[in-house]
Formats: structure tokens, C-alpha cells, sequence
């Protein structure tokens, strides 16, 4: 019998089985970290999510944060009760005035446009049409008008000769003024956006109020206008009892 041959086979199983433990024992073992790391993740996860939302808490509780609010909510307050004030006193819109009232316009609001016309005149009317879209669009400057025929002490004093006459005015006094349209093209059909630019340069233009048309002009466009020169002949008033020119 080989008693040899069969303490070898022995020995080699109880080897393989001991390798076999092992294997096993290491992977138990992997597992079992994987599992501790898993769970560490999540409470990990948890805290922060929970520190998070303590976090918020203590944040709306702040007081700092809600003095912030309580002076955002003071401020958008009294910008709504300032723009119902200036509304009730005509910004947003495009009126007439009398001469009795033009110092009260021009010395109580920080920037007005005033448009010196005649009821007679064609490019008058124009000039109304685009003034009305720009009072509208413009709600910080006041827009309005005054019949130069009717005020005749303001039309001596500010020097007025033709018409139309667009005198921009801040905090009353006198910025600037366009005469005519040579300054807007020389021709009847100039868009708002030339005339919105010329004002700007007036510095008559603050925050704009966004309409659905609010086209701009080019600097290539509105120089090109600056340089033409207008070729028609001025037409008078042939009026006995006017002595404004019309800029036809």
C-alpha cells in the first residue's frame, strides 16, 4: 500500500482548502469595507444635507438679511409711489401746455422738451407724432408742447423765429434746442429712432421704458444726416398776425 502517495493528496487538499479560506476571508473582507465605506457615504451625505437646511434656517432668520429685504421692499415702494407722482404731474405722456404754466413745467421737473408749434405748420405735426412715442418711452424726461402764437413773451424771450422749435430744458435753464429738421435730415420722413438719437446727445434722454418698437440708428446713418444740407426753400406764414416761418 502507498501510504505515501496518500499523506501527499491529503496534504494538498487540506493546502488548497486553506488557500480557499483565505480567498474567501479577503473578499468577506472587501465586502465588508465596501459596505462600511457605502454607509459612510451616506451619513456623510445626510450631515450635509442636514447642515445644509440649517444653514438656510439660520439664513432666513438672519437679521441682517432681513434688514436687506425690508430696505428692498422700502425702496421699490417709494420708486412706485414717485413714478404714480410723476404720472399724475404728465411723464409718460405727450401734453399741451399754456403759457401760464410753462415756468411751473420747466423749474419743478429736472429735464423737459419743449416743442414751440403751430397748429398751421406740417412738420409741427410731425414732430408730435415722434414725441408722443418718445414720452412714452422715456418716462424720467417730460414731454410737451406750447402754441407759439399764444405765448409770445417766452417765444421773445427764448428768441424763437421758426418753427418747429424743440428747446430742451434742465432743471430750468437752457441746453439745447433743434430748429427745423436740417438736424434730423433735412425731409419729412426721418424715423423717431434719428430724432431719439439727437436727444440723447441733448442729454435729454434717461432710462428708457421698453416699447415694442425701439429701433436705434447707426452712427453711419446719423452722421450722414448731420452732413446733409437742406436744399428746399423755407415757406412764411402768410398770416397777417405771425411772424414765424414755417421749416417746410
Amino acid at each position: 500500500m502507498n501510504f505515501g502517495g496518500q499523506e501527499s493528496t491529503r496534504e494538498g487538499e487540506k493546502f488548497r482548502g486553506t488557500l480557499n479560506s483565505i480567498a474567501y476571508g479577503e473578499v468577506m473582507a472587501a465586502a465588508a469595507k465596501n459596505i462600511q465605506k457605502e454607509m459612510m457615504d451616506a451619513e456623510a451625505s445626510a450631515a450635509e444635507r442636514n447642515q445644509s437646511y440649517i444653514d438656510m434656517d439660520d439664513l432666513l432668520d438672519d437679521p441682517d438679511l432681513q434688514k436687506i429685504h425690508e430696505e428692498r421692499i422700502a425702496q421699490l415702494k417709494e420708486e412706485a409711489e414717485k413714478r404714480a407722482l410723476m404720472k399724475t404731474k404728465g411723464h409718460g405722456t405727450y401734453e399741451q401746455i399754456e403759457e401760464g404754466k410753462f415756468l411751473e413745467v420747466v423749474t419743478k421737473t429736472d429735464i423737459v422738451v419743449v416743442h414751440f408749434f403751430h397748429k398751421e405748420f406740417e412738420r409741427c405735426k410731425i414732430v408730435d407724432k415722434h414725441l408722443k412715442v418718445l414720452a412714452e418711452k422715456y418716462f424720467d424726461t417730460k414731454f410737451v408742447k406750447i402754441s407759439a402764437p399764444d405765448s409770445p413773451f417766452f417765444v421773445e424771450k427764448l428768441g424763437i423765429r421758426m418753427l418747429p422749435c424743440i428747446i430742451i430744458f434742465h432743471d430750468g435753464v437752457t441746453c439745447d434746442r433743434i430748429v427745423g429738421f436740417e438736424e434730423l435730415g433735412s425731409s419729412d420722413d426721418f424715423s423717431t429712432a434719428v430724432f431719439e438719437r439727437r436727444l440723447k446727445q441733448a442729454r435729454a434722454l434717461r432710462k428708457k421704458k421698453k416699447t415694442e418698437s425701439d429701433d436705434e440708428v447707426d452712427d453711419e446713418d446719423f452722421n450722414r444726416i448731420g452732413r446733409s444740407v437742406y436744399a428746399g426753400e423755407r415757406q412764411y406764414l402768410k398770416d397777417e398776425d405771425s411772424d414765424f416761418s414755417d421749416s417746410d
